[in-house]
């Protein structure tokens, strides 16, 4: 049944290849089941229900682009997004957590039919190749960040912006033993290095006792005060539409860098660099969204962790899968799925990063107008801490540096026309 569901053999893969790939990449995007809720709390939702919520979104996410579109590529609520529906769109713009829910089903049914038309898939597989293998080498660099801001190898300064961290403390020390250990076992032929590595950190913060055991087992509370309770009614009006569009289309290009950057990883791009059943995936993506949005959590999108799982061998949507059925298990073990520290996770976020970066190794470095555009595409991400913005900035660099050195025939009408709504985004939104 497996076999034939997921076509295995065709993929080089195996049953429990996927099993590793689906555990590795659940382990480094776990913490969003702690991390949602509390951040939906201070909009006033109730902290219980979203921690449900968080966990059926994802699964429902994960099994509909498993089954549906064949990837290993697993999806869970975004960060980025659920910071700017509590801080953005509750707090600072005053509409209730119930509108803002509203706003984010609404964006999921626009999601949804520009994947059925076809649309978004258009848009990916117009991004040119330099800007692709930018793309990568960005949500890389961002992984990256991400990794050694949670283990507190990098930290804030008012100084300099950003500075090094205590690297003489316990959750330093082992996020880069288990950085070496990644490498280690990666030279020896290991498939299961990145989750071996966190399961071994993991296991080393419960003997220092950095890492508390709080039990195997509760049951799942209520998720009753959000269910059903999205206002649509509310979303509706015109002082919300550029919330709507705001929701729509961060998650349009962070699920298209994010789709491309795991595909490319994977191997997965046909012989022209497109994306095979784009549009399944996005509509996986959008799916996931409008049930999010309706269990009560914010905006649901495709996972650029998914790239441990498939650095783990993961090649099919068996994979994804796997995520979505331990998400689901959180429901019931959530203390002890809570355990893996964010240390534990630092070395695989940072081990990735270096795959995706390698990907510049086929870049023209000597066309200074394809190298520029990806360049400025890789930076811009972890700097301004936002794959939509890398993206966006990227487009506007290429059309114009391309404009300005007459190669008019490299800017096509679709980078034209994204080039110009993201100017137009900047200035108006």
């Amino acid at each position: 049944m497996l076999e034939s569901l997921f076509k295995l053999s065709a993929n080089r893969t195996t049953v429990r290849q996927e099993v590793v790939a689906g555990i590795t990449t659940f382990l480094t995007m776990a913490y969003i089941i702690f991390v949602n809720p509390a951040m939906l709390a201070d909009a006033g939702m109730d902290h219980g229900a979203v921690f449900v919520a968080t966990c059926v979104a994802a699964a429902v996410g994960c099994l509909v682009m498993g089954l549906l579109a064949n990837y290993p590529i697993a999806l869970a609520p975004g960060m980025g997004l659920n910071a700017f529906f509590t801080y953005t769109v509750v707090l600072e713009m005053g509409h209730s957590w119930e509108t803002a829910l509203g706003a984010v089903f609404l964006s999921g049914v626009l999601f949804l039919l520009l994947s059925v038309l076809k649309i978004r898939e258009w848009i990916v597989n117009a991004i040119p190749m330099s800007l692709r293998l930018g793309i990568a080498a960005g949500i890389g660099l961002f992984l990256a960040l991400i990794g050694l801001k949670n283990a507190g190898i990098v930290v804030s300064n008012p100084a300099t912006i950003v500075g090094l961290g205590d690297v003489t403390s316990f959750p330093v020390v082992m996020a880069a033993l288990g950085f070496a250990l990644i490498i280690a076992l990666v030279h020896f032929g290991l498939k299961a290095a990145v989750m071996i590595s966190i399961l071994v950190i993991t296991a080393l913060g419960l003997m220092f006792g950095d890492v508390q055991y709080h039990g195997l087992v509760s049951m799942p509370p209520s998720v009753a005060p959000t269910l059903a309770a999205l206002d649509i009614a509310g979303a509706l009006e015109v002082g919300m539409l550029s919330v709507v569009f705001a929701f729509l289309f961060v998650d349009l290009f962070d699920t298209s860098g994010t789709l491309v950057a795991v595909a490319q990883r994977g191997g997965m791009l046909d012989d022209k660099g497109r994306l095979p059943r784009a549009n399944r995936a996005m509509m996986a993506d959008s799916s996931a969204t409008i049930a999010g949005a309706f269990l009560g959590t914010s905006t649901t999108t495709s996972y650029i962790e998914s790239t441990a799982g498939v650095s783990a061998g993961g090649r099919t949507g068996l994979t994804a899968v796997v995520v979505g059925l331990l998400f689901l298990g959180c429901l019931f073990i959530s203390p002890l799925a809570g355990m893996v520290p964010a240390y534990a996770t630092t070395g695989a976020l940072v081990y990735v990063a270096i795959l995706m970066m390698s990907g510049l190794v086929h870049l023209e470095w000597d066309d200074l107008t394809e190298a520029a555009p990806v360049v400025v595409t890789a930076i811009m991400m972890p700097l301004t801490f936002s794959i939509a913005h890398g993206i966006a900035i990227g487009f506007i660099t290429y059309a114009v540096i391309k404009l300005l050195s007459r190669r008019f025939q490299d800017v096509s009408p679709a980078v034209g026309i994204l080039a110009v709504l993201f100017i137009l985004k900047f200035m108006y939104l």
